[in-house]
Order: structure tokens, then sequence, then C-alpha cells
């Protein structure tokens, strides 16, 4: 007889094998097992630092008010978790593009800026928080490779903030901060993705930022003539969702190995068929 976690892998495999749409959540604890910090665990950025907290909430509002400067600072000052582009995808981040790859998973929604999964090859990704390879126009919503500008002279020639080509908009990094709205068209697309899927696998998030700890609340909630979706959490601890019952199963570990376990599953119940 296997182990606890490996019978429950196997459910999930099978799960992720007979539905028609699952997709997956994936939060911050993908991504510390690439060695990016997380922001509110015992050695989270800002447990350490309140202050670099502090700063974050009021960023949205120091943008609006000044831009220019705003800028001037993000161009100055290093970022708080360090240079982004050197990290790269791990285990978690390419079992979730076999999975996607095989058929068996439709979309990844992501919390995370930091591009990794787009680094793996995901096709259908959104990024709810945005990402630090993209600048986003605040008028338009256009997006924009970081590269499509070049930062570095604006500022040398006093032409901050940059401007969209497309509708002379100001543009900001799409990074989302406190305070500013999910971009609507990410927001209305991951509201449909949890509205229609019927498997939703939950990998490394607390659940406890909002407005992205409702969608597997939304998927668990359908009226009376849907059925709710499983909700199957990979976490390497009990969240909200378990601790309320939103979640039919957690797997507890890293997603780095117990993605690949199922992706292999997956396989072997493919080669079946």
């Amino acid at each position: 007889m296997g182990s606890p976690a490996e019978d429950l892998i196997k459910k999930a495999a099978r799960d992720l094998a007979n539905s028609h749409h699952a997709i997956a959540l994936t939060g911050a604890g993908i991504s510390t097992e690439s060695g990016i910090p997380d922001f509110r665990g015992p050695s989270g950025v800002w447990t350490k630092n309140p202050e670099a907290e502090r700063r974050a909430y009021r960023s949205y509002e120091r943008f609006l008010e000044d831009p220019a400067g705003w800028w001037e600072e993000r161009l100055t000052s290093p970022g708080v978790l360090g240079d982004l582009g050197s990290f790269q995808p791990n285990r978690g981040h390419y079992a979730l593009v076999e999975l996607e790859q095989l058929g068996a998973l439709k979309c990844v929604i992501t919390q995370n800026v930091d591009g990794l999964h787009e680094k793996a090859g995901t096709r259908n990704l959104l990024e709810y928080h945005g990402s630090t390879l993209k600048l986003r126009c605040t008028s338009c919503g256009s997006r924009f490779r970081r590269e499509e500008f070049d930062l570095d002279r604006l500022m040398r020639d006093k032409q901050l903030p940059p401007h969209c080509g497309r509708c002379g908009g100001i543009v900001k990094t799409d990074g989302v901060a406190f305070g500013e709205p999910i971009p609507s068209d990410v927001a209305r697309r991951s509201l449909e993705e949890a509205r229609k899927c019927d498997v939703m696998l939950i990998c490394g998030t607390s659940a406890v930022v909002y407005p992205f700890a409702n969608l597997p609340r939304t998927a668990k909630q359908r009226g009376a003539a849907a059925v709710a979706a499983t909700i199957i959490e990979v976490n390497a601890e009990p969240t909200p969702l378990t601790q309320e019952g939103i979640s039919d199963y957690l797997i507890q570990g890293k997603t780095g190995q117990i993605l690949p376990r199922m992706v292999e599953e997956v396989k072997g119940l493919r080669a079946k068929s």
C-alpha cells in the first residue's frame, strides 16, 4: 500500500485525467522553491523589513501623485526581491507546463510577478498581479515588454514617465501595487476560468490575498444547476481553504516534488486508456 501522500497524488492524477477543464492557481510557494524569498513568511522580506512593507503600501498613491518621481525611484533603487531576472523556473513550473502539453491543464492563473511560468513555457497564462517582465499602460491597458522602452535613456533625458505608443497614456510597471485595481481583462478572464473549471489545482498559495483568494470559492460555490469543481491543494501547510472545507483534499509538501509525480501518474493513465 502506498503512503497517504502517494495515494492522494494518484487521486489527483485521476481527477486531472478525467477533467474537461482543469486549471491551476499558483502563489509564492512555487517561487520560493526557485530561491525567490516570500514576503510574509518567517524569513520574509517584509517580516525582516517592516519599513519596506510600509513603502509598498504607499507605492501606488506615490505613482498617482508623481509618476516621474516614482519611476526614478524604481530605476535607481534595488528591488526588494533582488534581480528577479536571475531566477529560473523549477520542477514545479515545468510540471505544470507538461500537464498543459498533455491537455490535462487548460490554464494557469498566478499571483506571482516573477515571470517564471512564462519562462518555463506555460502558454495559457493569466498573471493576476502582473509581471516584472512587462510594462502596462494605465489608460488603455496595453502591455509591453520592458525592453521596448529605453528606460535609462528616458531617465537621463528627463522624459519620465514613459508614455504609451498606442494611446499616449502613462505607462507603469505591470505589477499590481496595493490599492491598484486588478487589470480588468485579467480579472474578467480569471473569473471566467474559475466559473467553468471542473478541477482546480492550487499550488503554493496561502489563499489569504484577495480578490485572488475568491477564485477557489467561486469554483466551489456554483449555482444549483452546476456541479462544484474539485479543489485540490498542493501546499506545505493547511490554508483557510483547507480549514473551511473549500478544498476537497490537501497534498502536503513541496510543489517541486509533488507536481512532477502527478505528471508521471497522468502519463501512466493516458498510456492505459
